[in-house]
């Protein structure tokens, strides 16, 4: 006789009397949820120096022709060295992407752990999708991650952009995401690390959505609404724990250890950035010019 597993009809039965509050959480990938460019990345495996390629990227920023983010896209289509990339040197370049630890964990506590929440994971970068979906193999669905698009030419030649998802472009694919879930802007939590993701996090905030920095980007930094700096994709969960969820320091720390993770150093610090000039103008002259105002 066989004994019925009853277990996931009761908890469909759970979340339609207390549904769970579902958001979006989107991150970018280049030294966000990896330590390095996919650009260095990509350059190595052309054998373009380091120098060449930063040299390469820099002048086409100083342009203004490519939004930014948006750099790497515009050398693939029209640089002489990368007009020589095929589709399967962005497969072979994620692979050699060095990834942040514990992605894996992150994507399973947000989507499947964390009781009455429920949070869609999807990757917005402007690299080209192809290497960013290599790198996150077997980690997060490939359909989950939205970046770069080409269009190839039947020698595998790289024909045009079909769309570059720097700046704004990430902006359009997270109002697409919204319409699709049926989700308010302010559930979304937004996590980057450059000053490209500036463009993202302010109509994210003015939304009322959540921005993490995991950078000491000093544009960046002021604009996102909490900023953590790790080694582990998984210490984005510390703000959204506290900030979204409404932790306390003692629950999140016990969640970690019952991961089999210690949260060793969590030092919390408000910088302020200063530039502090010596004034041109006599004392004299800033009192009577307070005394008339």
């Amino acid at each position: 006789m066989h004994q019925l597993n009853h277990q996931p009809e009761l908890e469909n039965m759970v979340d339609k009397i207390h549904p769970k509050k579902r958001y979006i959480f989107a991150s970018d990938f280049d030294q966000t949820l990896s330590f390095n460019d996919s650009g260095y990345v990509l350059a190595e495996l052309l054998g373009i120096p380091e120098a060449e390629f930063e040299r390469k990227a820099t002048g086409m920023a100083k342009l203004n022709l490519v939004q930014q983010g948006g750099e790497l896209a515009y050398l693939l289509l029209h640089d002489p060295e990368f007009r020589k990339v095929r589709k399967e040197h962005l497969y072979e370049a994620g692979k050699r992407v060095r990834l942040k630890p514990n992605i894996d964990a992150l994507y399973r506590f947000l989507s499947e752990e964390l009781e009455d929440y429920h949070f869609d994971f999807y990757v917005i970068s402007a690299g080209p999708v192809e290497v960013i979906r290599s790198a996150l193999e077997g980690i997060i669905p490939a359909d989950h991650i939205y970046g770069t698009e080409f269009e190839y030419n039947s020698k595998g030649e790289i024909e045009r952009i079909l769309h570059v998802t720097a700046g704004y472009g990430k902006v359009t694919v997270i109002d697409e995401l919204l319409e699709q879930l049926k989700t308010g802007p302010d559930r979304i939590v937004y996590v980057g690390d450059g000053s490209s993701d500036i463009h993202v996090m302010l109509p994210v905030n003015r939304r009322d959505g959540f921005t993490i920095a995991v950078s000491k980007n000093k544009y960046l930094a002021p604009i996102a609404k909490r900023s953590v700096i790790s080694d582990s994709a998984l210490s984005v969960l510390i703000p959204i724990l506290e900030d979204v969820v409404g932790w306390q320091p003692p629950s999140i720390r016990e969640l970690f250890e019952a991961k089999g993770l210690l949260i060793q150093q969590w030092d919390k610090v408000q910088t302020d950035v200063l530039t502090i000039v010596p004034s041109t103008a006599p004392v004299e002259e800033h009192v009577s010019i307070a005394l008339t105002d």
